[in-house]
């Protein structure tokens, strides 16, 4: 395994990130646990988790994991504004975090999921959620405060820049490059560390193999291209990867273990051949469920991902038939409360979507 320093920490960190966001339902806290230990023993020292995260059990499956972890290791976990908005609340967060983690400490704590600069002001006012973490910081319970966010480059730069973290957490691929290019450079110039988050788009370059094709070298496929891209950038520190089997991590490590950085003109290439349209492709977060009127959003923006792509209504109607076998006449039961937009977090125009997907336009 590979390593790099995390900006100014002193900590260097496994180029590959475990991100604990796709630990199957189905399998037991133990079965889970065996797969972070199993990524300890492959060289992974960085494990990225949050409460809420897998039906609120991706902390206690890390936890159980760290019970019995045999190499030194890394816990990013996170607190949210909109469910802790001031400093008494994140303190109490922290303390649930590390009876659920099992650890004495946590090495790396998130601001978690900044949308938009009226949160990021709610996040550092006084007495808000940062003081809380500075708090537990104080009291040796917190080793790095740093930031999760999917705002643009430039908003991303302005909070980089105000010196109040020591990382972040932001999204990064071949799809959404140039919409955040301007903070990672950011964090980077103020060597701060980075976690690249969302390598594969949320499924989304994997589930379109054959359109993203051109990325590959030497055979390689969809899921290892984009990989390699986020690995070739200079300003990113550890990518995070949700891994749900100990297969799909051991691929994952073997490939970046002898993985080499893609030449500047291929990135070039890669990056010229995306379309102005590529940012506003839906990761596939899923924080957009909870639809009133029974409607799985996420999958429904997926087929808008084909459209795009393919610039043929009829993907889209092929991907909800096929892929996700529901029917697209569900989307005109949208009540357009606006819940879904206001979760988002790249700010996709979802009411417009579905509708589109259910017109008669093509």
């Amino acid at each position: 395994m590979r390593y790099k320093l995390y900006g100014n920490t002193g900590k260097s960190v496994s180029v590959l990130g475990f991100g604990g966001m796709r630990f199957l339902d189905g399998d037991s806290v133990e079965d889970a646990a065996a797969i972070v230990r199993r990524a300890g023993e492959l060289g992974v020292n960085y494990f990225d988790t949050a409460p809420g995260y897998c039906g609120d059990r991706s902390e206690s499956i890390m936890g159980e994991a760290f019970k019995n972890m045999l190499y030194p290791f890394y816990v990013s976990t996170k607190s949210n504004v909109n469910s802790e908005r001031n400093a008494d609340e994140v303190r109490r967060k922290v303390d649930q975090s590390l009876k659920k983690l099992n650890v004495g400490k946590i090495n790396f704590y998130h601001m978690w999921c900044i949308l938009n600069m009226d949160q990021y002001r709610a996040v550092v006012k006084k007495g808000g959620p940062y003081d809380g973490a500075l708090r537990a910081k104080d009291e040796g319970l917190i080793d790095h405060i740093v930031f999760s966010t999917h705002c643009d480059g430039e908003d991303i730069e302005t909070m980089v820049n105000d010196g109040l973290f020591e990382g972040v957490t932001l999204g990064y691929n071949i799809i959404n490059f140039k919409f955040r290019r301007q903070g990672l450079a950011a964090a980077y110039k103020r060597n701060m560390g980075v976690a690249a988050m969302n390598p594969l788009g949320g499924g989304t370059i994997p589930r379109n193999a054959d359109y993203f094709s051109f990325m590959g070298e030497n055979g390689e496929d969809a899921v290892q291209a984009a990989l390699r891209f986020n690995l070739s950038h200079k300003e990113v520190t550890t990518v995070l990867t949700g891994i749900s089997s100990i297969e799909d991590l051991e691929r994952n490590v073997k490939y970046v273990e002898r993985c080499e950085p893609l030449s500047p003109e291929k990135i070039a290439e890669i990056e010229g051949r995306i379309g102005s349209e590529m940012d506003r492709l839906c990761t596939g977060c899923g924080y957009c469920k909870g639809c009133p009127a029974g409607i799985e959003i996420p999958k429904y923006m997926d087929a808008y991902n084909a459209y795009i792509l393919n610039k043929e209504k009829k993907a889209s109607l092929d991907t909800l038939m096929w892929h996700w076998c529901i029917p697209v006449e569900k989307a005109k039961e949208c009540v357009e409360c606006g819940q879904c937009e206001e979760k988002c977090t790249q700010h996709i125009d979802i009411i417009r979507r579905l509708a589109f997907l259910h017109s008669d336009n093509t």
